[in-house]
């Protein structure tokens, strides 16, 4: 009995990964461009952004989840397709890295650099409803994507 519990268990965990949707960069370009995402990542940095059809990123990034949060920017042509992947290009560091990019579901997706799984960030989108100023100071900015996401009325 137990070992039925544990094949059906490792089944589950090893279907998981199966159910993303690997992105080419026509799907990814359709799926990500001009939205607004919030990220976590593995080793606990996260943020928020957009990509610009430029290749150009815009957003905020809190490195390994403390610290102050900064404004992050990319200029264009950072982000670039390169066959059928997206890879960036960035003038500090000698290489030009490719992603991996999995559909986790209608609004989220995992990016992982190529070859390298254990490196990854994962996106879920923004609503883009208007934040309104209050009179009352509502402490800090959350970066958790779950306190951002707002029914539309």
């Amino acid at each position: 009995m137990v070992a039925r519990y544990t094949t059906l268990i490792a089944s589950l965990l090893a279907a998981g990964p199966a159910l993303a949707e690997s992105l080419d960069a026509d799907a990814a370009q359709r799926f990500v461009l001009g939205k607004r995402f919030a990220f976590t990542c593995f080793d606990g940095s996260r943020g928020a952004g957009r990509i610009n059809a430029d290749g150009s990123v815009v957003g905020t990034i809190q490195a390994r989840g403390s610290g102050p949060v900064r404004s992050a920017s990319l200029p264009a042509g950072t982000l670039r397709v390169k066959g059928d992947t997206v890879c960036a290009s960035l003038s500090v560091i000698p290489i030009e890295p490719c992603f991996d990019l999995n559909k986790t579901d209608d609004q989220s997706f995992r990016g992982s650099i190529s070859g390298l799984d254990s490196a990854y960030c994962d996106f879920t989108q923004l609503s883009d409803v208007a934040v309104r100023p209050s009179r009352h100071r509502a402490g800090p900015l959350s970066l958790d994507p779950a306190r951002w996401r707002r029914a539309v009325p």
